[in-house]
């Protein structure tokens, strides 16, 4: 009889033992997947238009030295001789954007009616703005403006390659497309020509990103930060169920473990999704910056 009670003594211990042992290792378990979970959140994930830096060349306005009296201009010409000039030196021929030639006769019109002769107009509209009103999105961009009775488009183009700034925006590598406005009026009180070149790389020009997993990342994270409340208010319960109905106390336990078990599987899976994109951010901002 002795040695039963010992024996009985013997299991009391052994159970109060692997009981005290569930309860002091199950905060230490919880901490270690929490501390993981919080370094995951401190990960960033970059947005690549944010780190678009566009850029604007506009050098000052040419005015004709010589006035021709039989002038004449055209919007053909104008881009033929401009990329006959590239064609020399080796580099691509622009192609015509049908929304850049829009914007450059938007700005040549502008020039008329205002009466002024710069890139940035008495209310304050420059090139950029102008590229935003007609959703012409772009990495880099150039604006030309001339004023005068150059006698022909040979002659016009001539004059902004002996000019550097000009020179610069007609020889620019980076640029893929051109748009060209002419148009004789009065100003100042007489009659002359204004010509307006615009030069761009569209945004289109490298690899976006891609938008829908971005969408899935976001949505991730939406999920993530919902299962990490649920998981908190459940290791909550979990405590206050610590000297209550054991019963009750293991479904929790079963409840919590498939909390945990969905949150790192989201988690892994978030982590892939965001080097990928990173990968694509950086191989769009390499071609936007020219290091591609």
């Amino acid at each position: 009889m002795k040695a039963f009670k010992l024996f009985l003594v013997f299991l009391f211990i052994s159970a109060a033992g692997t009981v005290l042992f569930f309860y002091t290792d199950f905060p230490d378990w919880y901490s270690r997947i929490f501390s993981g979970l919080s370094q995951f959140k401190e990960e960033s994930i970059p947005s690549f238009t944010e780190k678009i830096e566009q850029k604007i060349f506009t050098p000052p306005p040419l005015e004709a030295e010589k006035e021709a009296p039989q002038s004449h201009l055209t919007v053909e010409g104008v881009i033929a001789w401009t990329n006959i000039q590239r064609a020399k030196e080796g580099l691509p021929l622009l192609e015509e954007s049908a929304l850049l030639a829009e914007m450059a006769q938007a700005k040549v019109d502008d020039m008329f009616l205002r009466q002024y002769f710069a890139h940035e107009s008495p209310l304050g509209v420059e090139v950029g703005d102008l590229a935003e009103e007609f959703n012409y999105r772009f990495i880099i961009i150039g604006e030309n403006l001339a004023l005068g009775n150059f006698q022909d488009d040979q002659v016009l183009v001539q004059g902004w390659m002996d000019s550097p700034g000009h020179r610069e925006n007609i020889l620019n590598d980076r640029y893929s497309e051109i748009g060209v406005a002419v148009g004789r009026g009065v100003f100042n009180g007489a009659e002359t020509w204004l010509a307006v070149q615009h030069f761009a790389l569209p945004l289109s020009a490298c690899p976006q990103p891609d938008a829908e997993l971005k969408e899935e990342i976001d949505s991730n994270q939406v999920q993530i930060d919902d299962l990490l409340l649920v998981l908190i208010e459940t290791e909550k319960e979990l405590k206050s169920l610590r000297r209550g109905n054991r019963t009750a106390y293991n479904q929790k336990v079963d409840e919590y473990n498939s909390l945990v078990s969905r949150y790192n599987e989201l988690v892994e899976q978030t982590k892939v999704l965001v080097e990928d994109y990173n990968l694509q951010v950086a191989l769009f901002n390499d071609c936007a910056s020219g290091t591609d």
